[in-house]
């Protein structure tokens, strides 16, 4: 079993901690866990799962310790005991880093009573109350309950104990908040009413929005400079997940944000496994050195709550590996210090395990792909939450077809492209990035004269940077198209015809036509441009005998161009990401692999055959190529939970030997041993005789 000791003795207390804090166990507390809970059996538990670091309740909601603090509810069960330090002391005694947990997001009567200004208040002027638990109230998180009563809160942990950061949850409020102090204050600021809707057509909306991200910057500033006035090597650390990437300006996380924790504890609905490591690619686009990590439960997440629950273990296997797939490191969180179904112990151990051997032979490596997408921030920052998941779907659609095409790639962020950026990638795909602005497409531009290639989608470019209609296409004259009439949709029965022989109509053998989308856009071709597929107009889908294409196929369906400079391009003006993660037809699939590998002009570094579903991810060291593969291949792939894991068979993996060098050896991390390698035409081949959940194949090079 690992020690955790000597990987951490060389940061403990200092401000590099977090680089050795790489496996955590987080223990959130019920109010009455301190008279029936065991605080030695999470101490063993440490122990078990290998973990270096630990996030334990502290404060905020309910203090698990004796706080001094006026209107800072103490357990009632507490007695004079001090359950919170028990568990820092147990943890320090082990060398592990402590993060305190605290949450901010309800108080009881007693705060209320005193501080009626620290309630949130609904559209309707009313106090709320808190959605699960009527008899408290819900807070507004930019009124002085976060401004000035928190801050006391972590200043009395930060001062009391041993601690290396102070972790806050729901912390970034619920909605708009109708208060006075917000009705005043936004008002003042902006000019704007406080909004009653979230559509992204709504100014006062998006005032909203960059109002509420300049109030919850301040208080990110605040809490840290609190907790650095007394231990200058902690920090606080905001539940910072993917989603905060587009609400909040990227100088405030870089300056006070030194790792990043991803809080999408598990899959919701019919999410695929995916989901989980796609977080990981996320967080590296934006911010590549700095750690992320992972937060699992160990139960299911949906509607119904069930947050005591223990779901199957291959579940959570399954999430937690492929986020170790894609560089997050695990994290698992448990609600309730008892213990009466202990099934998860043995997965999230293993799980542990298996990140713990891979840890050192992946420390030093950088992921590496020569395809990527443009992750959509700066659009989708324009939606709330209720549509944001449907802007996404065009994105989801994408990033799923290359999963299935076993097409190794990287995301890149909207919000830090640059040159350099772009140049690590022979292909960038645009899913369907409305918002992007001038700089953007000039660099987009550029990108392509220098020999990149480019796939877009849809309404890419439609928009600008601050969602302003452009009055043409921003991207038009990179892909060779002039937009003709506005997007119709939804159209029902749609089809694509095929368009003589081209990459992009390979693998529809017998089919004239293909099925198309349900919103579609108009464009002229340039004469330098090929089009392999032509729209169908449209005609009737009943009554039945009325169902037969009345035209011949006319109008671009599939834009393609070869530019001077080497890059391609490919211009697909209709929503095939979205419409292919709503359907799933195996057609739009098959396009949007054809659109790509065509885009990359050769035969790619890195090849996977057989028969799976897997989540890849290529890292590159000094002297080794590291191709680690995660197998998805299960029913139950894209709803959960899994039941159990389903082995596969023989991966063949071929790999482009690097320039200037010789392939030296090849083995099996996960599987232990030496894997028979063979070389012909600068690539070295092996076979993997089977794979588990996961497996990572390292290459050394001479």
């Amino acid at each position: 079993m690992l020690d955790a000791k000597p990987q951490a003795a060389n940061t403990l207390r200092t401000p590099d901690w977090y680089r050795s804090a790489t496996r955590w166990t987080q223990l959130t507390l019920a109010e009455d866990d301190p008279v029936k809970f065991d605080p030695a059996y999470w101490i063993e538990i440490f122990k078990r799962t290998q973990s270096n670091a630990t996030c334990i309740s502290a404060g905020g909601y309910v203090a698990y310790y004796p706080s001094q603090v006026l209107l800072h509810h103490v357990s009632r069960f507490i007695g004079d005991t001090d359950p919170f330090g028990t568990l820092v002391d147990g943890a320090r005694e082990l060398g592990m880093h402590v993060m305190a947990r605290v949450d901010p997001h309800a108080i009881h009567q007693d705060a209320a009573d005193a501080h009626p200004e620290w309630i949130a208040v609904d559209a309707e002027g009313k106090p709320r109350r808190h959605w699960a638990f009527p008899d408290v109230w819900v807070t507004c998180a930019y009124s002085d309950y976060n401004f000035r009563f928190m801050p006391e809160v972590l200043r009395e942990l930060t001062a009391n104990y041993d601690i290396d950061a102070i972790f806050a949850n729901r912390w970034q409020g619920h909605g708009v908040c109708y208060c006075q102090s917000c009705t005043t204050n936004f008002k003042a600021a902006t000019g704007y009413d406080l909004p009653r809707d979230d559509s992204v057509e709504n100014p006062a909306w998006r005032a909203w929005s960059g109002w509420r991200r300049q109030q919850l910057s301040r208080l990110v500033v605040e809490w840290d400079e609190a907790m650095k006035a007394i231990k200058p090597h902690t920090s606080f650390i905001p539940n910072m997940g993917s989603v905060s990437l587009m609400e909040f300006d990227l100088e405030m996380i870089e300056r006070y944000c030194p790792f990043l924790c991803v809080d999408d504890q598990a899959r919701h609905g019919t999410e695929p496994v995916w989901m989980s490591g796609r977080n990981g690619k996320r967080m590296r686009a934006t911010f590549p050195e700095r750690p992320a990590i992972l937060i699992t439960s160990i139960g299911p997440e949906n509607q119904y709550r069930w947050k005591d629950a223990v779901t199957t273990g291959p579940e959570m296997r399954a999430w937690m590996d492929n986020g170790t797939t894609q560089g997050l490191l695990p994290w698992f969180t448990k609600f309730n210090g008892v213990v009466p179904d202990d099934r998860w112990v043995e997965p999230i151990s293993k799980s542990f395990a298996l990140h713990a051997k891979l840890e050192p032979a992946l420390a030093g490596t950088r992921p590496v792909a020569e395809v990527a997408i443009l992750d959509p921030s700066t659009t989708l920052r324009h939606h709330g939450q209720d549509t944001r998941r449907t802007a996404e779907a065009d994105d989801f659609g994408f990033y799923h077809a290359l999963v299935e095409a076993k097409i190794p790639f990287e995301l890149v962020s909207d919000q830090a492209m640059t040159p350099e950026g772009l140049d690590r990638f022979k292909v960038l795909v645009l899913a369907n990035n409305t918002c992007l602005d001038d700089a953007q497409i000039a660099m987009l531009d550029a990108y392509v004269a220098r020999g990149g290639s480019l796939v877009a989608a849809f309404e890419s470019g439609t928009r600008t940077a601050d969602n302003a209609t452009r009055e043409t296409l921003g991207l038009g004259p990179l892909l060779g198209v002039t937009r003709t009439a506005p997007t119709r949709g939804i159209v029902k029965n749609t089809y694509i015809a095929l368009n003589g022989t081209h990459q992009l109509t390979e693998g529809f053998a017998g089919a004239n036509r293909i099925m198309g989308g349900t919103r579609l856009m108009a464009v002229d071709a340039a004469e330098d441009t090929e089009q392999p597929f032509l729209y169908v107009p449209d005609f009737p889908d009943l009554p039945m005998e009325e169902v037969y294409p009345r035209e011949a196929p006319k109008g671009a369906a599939v834009v393609t161009r070869q530019h001077d400079g080497g890059g391609r391009t490919v211009f697909i003006p209709w929503n095939i990401g979205g419409i292919f993660w709503e359907v799933m037809t195996r057609d739009h699939g098959q396009l949007i692999e054809n659109a790509v590998r065509w885009a990359l002009g050769k035969r790619p570094d890195v090849e996977t055959t057989g028969k799976s579903v897997l989540d890849i991810s290529v890292r590159e060291g000094a002297d080794a190529t590291t191709v680690v593969l995660n197998n998805l291949t299960n029913p139950m792939m894209m709803k959960g939970p899994i039941r159990e894991i389903y082995p596969v068979g023989p991966q063949q993996l071929s790999i482009a030997i690097p320039e200037g060098r010789s392939f030296a050896a090849a083995e099996a991390l996960v599987a232990g041993g030496t894997l028979d390698a063979t070389e012909k035409d600068g690539r070295v081949s092996v076979t993997i005789p089977g794979l588990d959940t996961l497996e990572a194949i390292r290459l050394s090079w001479a």
